[in-house]
């Protein structure tokens, strides 16, 4: 017997939209947003990569890598020094910017910078974080990506905030 699934909602993030019925979209770009430079040159590398197949891009950086495995990793420029150049990518590169945010406070400060905001898997049970990036004031949409959304989070889930789950790479282990 063939079951066919229930139709996934579809996720905009500026004009990109991604769904299981869709074209095929991408969210890509550094780990850590490390300078303005490499930021405008990877945003425009994966621009024209993306327009040459004729597929979306979501542009994606972090300006703050907080779960590093060590204290001495780079982490990112932070916050401050990132916003302006979000702001000049999505204004001169035309793209949709993504990142992730660790306190409910950067939610607004990114507000106008960027087209959504994504809580890292190791904060998705953070109710605050989850409810600012629910009920960021923005002209686009909020996606929250975790792998366990909370209750606070889908009570405060709009339309124009998606929650996304992220896909496990294992199931897991059955309880005893």
């Amino acid at each position: 017997m063939v079951v066919d699934p229930a139709p996934n909602a579809v996720v905009t993030i500026g004009r990109v939209r991604f769904g299981n019925a869709l074209p095929l979209a991408l969210i890509a770009g550094p780990c850590a947003l490390e300078s303005r430079a490499h930021a405008l040159e990877m945003a425009s590398a994966l621009r024209d990569i993306a327009r040459r197949l004729d597929i979306g891009l979501v542009f994606k950086t972090s300006f703050d890598k907080a779960n590093r495995t060590s204290a001495a990793s780079p982490r990112g420029l932070g916050l401050d020094k990132a916003i302006p150049i979000f702001a000049e990518i999505r204004e001169t590169l035309g793209l949709p910017v993504l990142t992730d945010v660790h306190e409910p406070d950067q939610c607004a400060w990114l507000a106008g910078a960027v087209d959504a905001v994504q809580i890292p898997a190791f904060l998705c049970r953070q109710t605050d974080l989850l409810v600012a990036a629910a009920l960021r004031k923005s002209p686009a949409p909020a996606t929250a990506t975790c792998s366990s959304p909370s209750a606070a989070r889908r009570s405060a889930t709009t339309p124009s905030s998606p929650t996304c789950a992220r896909c496990r790479s294992s199931p897991r282990p059955a309880r005893r």
